[in-house]
């Protein structure tokens, strides 16, 4: 799939801010507000996701389809705010220098990482797009008037059928009776291959690719561990430098992608409770540490009752409570009804109605919200490769 955007190549725009700030006073002192609005502007984007309160309209539900665009746009606008930090700085040569020869290099590899939880996560939603069409199916059913014991039996087998597919792929042996697993081979994406070191030149134009070849053994979990591994906060004269955004944007992306995890359905989700921390005595941290904790309660919650296989979306979550409240209306249903137990179930497929309608509006804007992403991280990568090539 194409890129949405073309862009001059990243080593050519810090050439050109360079050249416009170049004449600027104490550059030192420049540098410094640079990094502390990039901090800031971290910090409010995420605050943004935690508010309560919306000036022009109602917030969205928490770890809605709604509030996961959200959380896609602040990781859009977080990498927008990263690149042009690293456009602003004059010293080009530093990237290839201590700390930053290290920590570009594995901020880039958490970057493929991501890739392919973006690609997991779309996969996810596909199993999502197969639960509302089970709902609705259920929900036809159910408004079938005069109510009779066959629509019945055939809301109730559909809605079997959705609580059976919200674990189906997080179950031990994820898919095997699905046969969702239609291979044991992945091509990975970006053009990595097996073995193939993930901070080698590889120049292949990112792919977004159906998932439905992941392996078995693959963890959406440890995919999030592999990336959090080596998260040390920069430290002396290197925290107020170029080495403190390369930092926070790897926590942006590790945050994120870990979140999104949560929230969808994805493969192999055992001990997905963060094994990241965010550095508390930071000022920019503490609305990420306050979404991290949130998200994490959640989880909690959902592995104590024994239902994290659906994740943590809340039209999923809703869905599920609805689906088997009304699997017990319908089993025990006898033409003609009793009216109070039928205008509850009434309410019920009416708010399963409800949700479907806000799952259709939603997924697919979702979809190519995650494919934008995505994309934005292939070419920030390719760029980012083409400038290290360049000092080095």
């Amino acid at each position: 799939m194409p890129a949405t955007e073309n862009q001059g190549s990243f080593l050519g725009r810090i050439s050109i801010r360079r050249n416009q700030v170049v004449s600027m006073d104490g550059s030192h002192e420049q540098e410094l507000e640079d990094l502390e609005i990039f901090q800031r502007t971290i910090s409010d984007l995420f605050s943004d996701l935690l508010s309560s309160e919306s000036s022009s309209s109602p917030p969205e539900p928490f770890l809605s389809i709604s509030w996961v665009r959200k959380l896609l746009d602040v990781f859009l606008c977080c990498e927008a705010e990263f690149k042009a930090v690293l456009v602003i700085c004059r010293e080009q040569a530093l990237i290839s220098k201590p700390p930053l020869d290290r920590l570009l290099p594995e901020l880039l590899d958490r970057w493929v990482k991501a890739l392919d939880i973006c690609n997991a996560v779309m996969h996810g939603l596909d199993s999502v797009r197969e639960c509302q069409k089970l709902a609705e199916i259920a929900v036809a059913a159910l408004k079938h008037r005069p109510l009779n014991e066959g629509q019945a039996k055939r809301a109730k087998k559909a809605l079997t059928g959705l609580l059976s597919a919200m674990g189906i792929d997080d179950k031990d042996g994820y898919g095997a009776s699905s046969g969702g697993h239609r291979s044991t081979e992945r091509t990975w994406s970006f053009g990595r291959r097996s073995g193939e070191s993930t901070t080698t030149k590889d120049r292949s134009s990112g792919q977004f690719r159906s998932p439905w070849g992941f392996p078995k053994s693959w963890s959406a979990a440890k995919q999030i561990q592999a990336m959090s591994a080596n998260l040390v906060v920069p430290r002396g004269a290197d925290s107020s430098g170029l080495p403190m955004p390369v930092y926070i944007m790897s926590i942006v992306t590790v945050l994120v992608m870990w979140a999104l995890v949560a929230v969808i359905p994805c493969q192999e989700r055992a001990g997905l409770t963060p094994h990241f921390q965010v550095p508390r005595q930071m000022v920019w941290a503490q609305s990420m540490i306050a979404l991290q904790e949130k998200i994490g309660e959640e989880w909690k919650k959902k592995e104590k009752k024994g239902s994290a296989l659906v994740g943590l979306m809340e039209e999923m979550q809703r869905m599920e409570k609805l689906a088997q409240s009304l699997i017990e209306f319908a089993g025990g249903f006898r033409y003609p009804g009793e009216a109070e137990k039928m205008d509850e179930a009434a309410a019920q497929a009416a708010e399963l109605a409800e949700t479907c309608r806000r799952m259709e509006e939603g997924l697919v804007p979702l979809q190519q919200q995650i494919r934008e992403v995505f994309h934005r991280i292939v070419r920030s990568r390719t760029e980012a490769l083409d400038a290290l090539d360049q000092v080095g």
